[in-house]
Parts: structure tokens; sequence; C-alpha cells
């Protein structure tokens, strides 16, 4: 399965203040394999313009630290997954962590139009809309 991950950057690591962030990391993989990263600049940070910004190039999900609930209903809005609580690490290393179900994280906001869930995480996840599952799972965007 193929994803893009965005992870937004301050000094290099992931952004603990998601509205704060210098550059964004996208991460290109397939299956459990990382294909590709690039670092891009955002746009000039005004409510709502990250979001939209981060659907434009690609992304199926994003990992942060922090996120608040407008920022996190856009991403779902544009179709993507949105995984916070994460640890100030290396892009490439959030996301190899992330594919391997092995990042440790607070919360997960789901956008559940057109993905499927199998297991995979190995962490909680608190879902917007009420669903709590605790077996965690994989997010797959329907292709």
């Amino acid at each position: 399965m193929k994803r893009v991950i965005a992870i937004p950057l301050a000094g290099g690591k992931l952004s603990a203040h998601f509205g704060h962030s210098e550059a964004f990391a996208f991460i290109s993989s397939d299956d459990k394999v990382i294909k590709s990263l690039i670092t891009l600049d955002p746009p000039e940070h005004v409510p709502g313009s990250f979001p939209r910004w981060v659907a434009e190039h690609g992304a199926t999900e994003v990992i942060a630290g922090g996120m608040g609930p407008q920022a996190v209903s856009l991403f779902n809005s544009f179709g993507i997954n949105v995984f916070v609580g994460a640890p100030p690490l290396d892009p490439l290393e959030i996301a190899q962590l992330f594919l391997d179900g092995k990042l440790p994280l607070q919360a997960n906001y789901c956008d559940h139009d057109g993905h499927h869930h199998d297991a995979g995480h190995h962490h909680d996840h608190h879902h917007q809309h009420s669903q709590n599952h605790s077996n965690g799972h994989d997010h797959r965007h329907a292709d």
C-alpha cells in the first residue's frame, strides 16, 4: 500500500507546535518500505492553510506532536488521517516506526470514508467520533 506521510518540522525534527512548523517532510512509502523524502517550506500560516497545502502535496497521513481540533477536522475533510502525540524525532525514524506499528502516539483522528482498517499499530486510537479501538489498526487509503 502506498502512503505519503507528512511530518511538520522544527530544527529538523518533529515540531511540537504544528502551527509553528518551519518545514514539512513528505515521506513516500510502499508497504513498509520508505521510498523517498522531500522537505518543503510551508505557506504562510493562516488558519486552514497548512491542511490544504499538505493535501495538495498528496499526503495520506499527518503525524504531529499536537494539533488543534479545527486543523484535525480540516485534514479529515481532505481524507487525511491525523496522528498526534508523536515524539520529537527525526522524520525518517518517525515514519519507519509508524510503518512498523511501533510509534508511540496519544491519539488519532481518522477519516473513515474510503479507508480500510486492519491490525497493525500497537498503540490505542481515539477517534473523534467516539470509537475507541484498543487493539489499534493500520490505515489504508482506497486507491
